[in-house]
């Protein structure tokens, strides 16, 4: 089973792109389209404060027809963060994301951000664990037969 710093190690894009509260949603906006990333953190005096993600941009902006170049992010992102830590399971992200409906979780280590999981992130590591699995009950079963 992976953890959570395997995961973010074996990412392509390893950085963790942040913004703070102070940003206007449209500055968000275009650096997510730009990076084609679903969330961002958001930081101030070097502390994680808040997250915003697609979804925050749906229910919170759009709905409250809102305009993105005169909203911060502050006024939108959700707070608090949940945070996992390096050493926890990918199994463990996968329960805290579905109890609490959340799809990006901000990684921690002590007090520094030292990355970003998805839910996109963590099945993709679930099927190539499983491949694997397969791939030695196949070699298992035949080697029984041969």
């Amino acid at each position: 089973m992976n953890t959570v710093a395997q995961i973010t190690g074996s990412k392509i894009d390893q950085v963790t792109y942040t913004m703070e509260p102070s940003t206007t949603v449209h500055e968000a906006v275009r650096l997510m389209v730009e990076k084609n990333i679903g969330a961002l953190v958001v930081v101030e005096n070097g502390k994680v404060v808040g997250i915003v993600s697609e979804r925050d941009l749906a229910r919170k902006l759009v709905l409250m027809a809102r305009s993105p170049m005169d909203t911060q992010l502050g006024d939108i992102m959700s707070s608090p963060v949940m945070c996992v830590r390096p050493h926890q399971t990918s199994d463990e992200c996968m329960a805290l994301m579905t109890q609490n409906r959340v799809r990006h979780l901000p990684v921690m280590d002590h007090d520094q951000l030292t990355g970003l999981i998805s839910i996109g992130d963590l099945v993709k590591v679930t099927i190539k664990e499983q491949q694997f699995i397969i791939e030695q009950l196949e070699h298992y079963i035949v080697g029984e037969r041969g």
